[in-house]
């Protein structure tokens, strides 16, 4: 596994997937806010060598001993919100992709603080600098990219593209853009996107995000 990858991994979830079927692991990290000011009580990452689930500390014992007895997230993960504290929320699981080698695409936006008065509501929570695509002759915002700072070796990056705009490329060269970025400044850059999306999919493979077989999953808010 890449250097920074594994780092993130150990920091953003306390463990990071090595031994067969799933280890549960206790992090007081999931009791602080998240990248976006919440809380996020279960989070876990899983390849096909392995997986991590990261709960509060005082819930581990109890989703450790619910596993060990199902041996199959897919019918405990709905179950592990209320498990951690947390009964209002749902549970996603998620393509999880990662890159050392970003697609080499021409730039196709700038970077302006996320707190510009001209950004998309969208892109303001995520803080920092968000990259954004703009239409040369009017200057209407087209497509822009959020980085969720999990920490210092992690980033993962989110897209939205206008409806009028999709079709020209730009989500796949503003995501290879971004995660050179990313790179550059000593992280890793990470991509989500659910089984079912084909159009982030084919986004994230263009942009040098491989699917290598990994799953996300964790508490989420229902939408």
């Amino acid at each position: 596994m890449e250097r920074r990858l594994a780092e993130h991994l150990s920091r953003w979830l306390g463990g990071r997937p090595a031994a067969p079927g799933l280890d549960v692991i206790g992090t007081p990290g999931r009791g602080r806010p998240g990248w976006d000011g919440k809380i996020h009580p279960a989070i876990g990452v899983a390849s096909p060598e392995g997986g991590v689930l990261s709960v509060p500390p005082e819930h581990a014992a109890a989703v450790a001993e619910q596993y060990a007895k199902d041996k199959d997230l897919a019918s405990l993960g709905p179950r592990i919100p209320a498990l951690v504290g947390f009964p209002e929320l749902g549970w996603f699981t998620a393509v999880y992709r990662w890159t050392t080698r970003p697609a080499p695409f021409p730039d196709a936006g700038v970077w302006v603080p996320a707190a510009d008065p001209e950004v998309p509501d969208w892109l303001r929570p995520f803080g920092g600098d968000v990259l954004v695509a703009r239409d040369p002759a009017t200057g209407e915002h087209l497509s822009g990219v959020g980085v969720k700072r999990h920490d210092a070796y992690g980033h993962e990056l989110a897209v939205v593209t206008t409806p009028h705009a999709r079709g020209r490329g730009l989500a796949r060269r503003l995501i290879a853009q971004a995660a050179r970025r990313v790179r550059d400044e000593g992280a890793v850059p990470t991509y989500m996107h659910i089984p079912e999306n084909r159009a982030s999919a084919a986004v994230a493979e263009a942009a040098g995000f491989s699917d290598l077989g990994w799953l996300a999953f964790g508490a989420a808010e229902v939408r």
